[in-house]
């Protein structure tokens, strides 16, 4: 017959028997598990989290600029009788010197501003997504003579270069367009550039072309696909900057007409008023300016943990 003892376990608890001793079970871990040892639920949790917010980023984003066309004639609209009118139910954004309500002048100027960072940034993505791969694939020669271009044109302030393309195509939305298309393009180019040359150095890229693909063939099944998430990315990445660089040259004089109801029109106008007290004509266009940045951000870091295989599981 076995003798009766108290024995402490390894957690400090003390077990009395009088026969044996049976351990009690240690507690569990509550230390933090690894994400790619998550439970998969957590994981897809996750990533539709990112593609709800992305879709509420775009959704919004595509309700101001259709809301902008719509109401861009009553956003011209002027009344006399209601001038210089503070915020208040009738006009959250209130009025200006002209009557006019500047909630629906703020969205047609946002509506005005997206539409040409769209199409300035795309021509620009282009231009980049040409221009490197070409470095990358043509050549000693072609890549010196692109990174060259590349150094020139950052090597020149954005502003300075946008205002003397858009001066010299006479200003509007078109000269706005083509002077942020031709500018905003290096910085891609770089990174369409170097993931190219990354690709081109892989195993299974080499593999190909000693099996006797094109390199016609090997861009399209190898390369585009490698790069595509990053231009992809770029490319939402550049509307806010296309967007603001529209507005600062609007708001320097040299940029869109000030018949157009733009958000660089609103706040220069706005610069003589404030001194009066009317601080709603600027403070409201400013703050709804960045907010459309900001959801230019959102979808631009949302579609990167989306389509980047090295953070999908952020």
């Amino acid at each position: 017959m076995s003798r009766p003892f108290v024995q402490a376990t390894s957690s400090g608890e003390l077990v009395h028997s009088d026969d044996v001793f049976v351990p009690t079970p240690s507690e569990p871990s509550t230390s933090s598990v690894p994400l790619l040892h998550a439970p998969r639920r957590a994981r897809v949790a996750n990533r539709k989290a990112t593609l709800a917010a992305f879709i509420a980023a775009v959704c919004a984003l595509v309700a101001v600029v259709v809301f902008g066309i719509l109401v861009s004639d009553a956003a011209t609209a002027t009344d006399f009788m209601a001038k210089n009118l503070a915020p208040s139910a009738q006009h959250p954004f209130g009025t200006d010197w002209m009557g006019r309500d500047m909630l629906l002048r703020t969205v047609a100027g946002l509506s005005t501003s997206v539409l040409v960072g769209l199409l300035a940034a795309t021509v620009s993505s282009i231009i980049a997504l040409v221009l490197g791969a070409a470095a990358a694939l043509g050549g000693k020669r072609v890549d010196a003579a692109v990174t060259w271009l590349i150094d020139l044109v950052m090597g020149v302030p954005h502003i300075v270069l946008l205002v003397l393309i858009s001066f010299a195509l006479g200003k509007g939305f078109w000269g706005v367009t083509v002077g942020v298309a031709v500018t905003h393009w290096p910085s891609l180019a770089r990174v369409v550039r170097a993931e190219v040359l990354q690709c081109k150095q892989a195993g299974y890229v080499e593999v190909a072309r000693r099996l006797g693909q094109s390199r016609v063939r090997i861009a399209l099944t190898h390369v585009f696909p490698f790069v595509f998430p990053q231009f992809l990315v770029g490319l939402i990445l550049l509307f806010p900057h296309a967007i603001l660089h529209e507005a600062a040259i609007t708001f320097l004089g040299f940029g869109l007409s000030p018949e157009q109801p733009a958000i660089g029109i609103i706040l220069s106008e706005s610069m003589a008023y404030l001194s009066a007290g009317m601080w709603w004509l600027a403070v409201f266009p400013g703050c709804a300016l960045v907010g459309v940045v900001l959801l230019f951000d959102v979808a631009g870091s949302c579609l990167r943990k989306l389509v980047d295989p090295h953070s999908s599981q952020e």
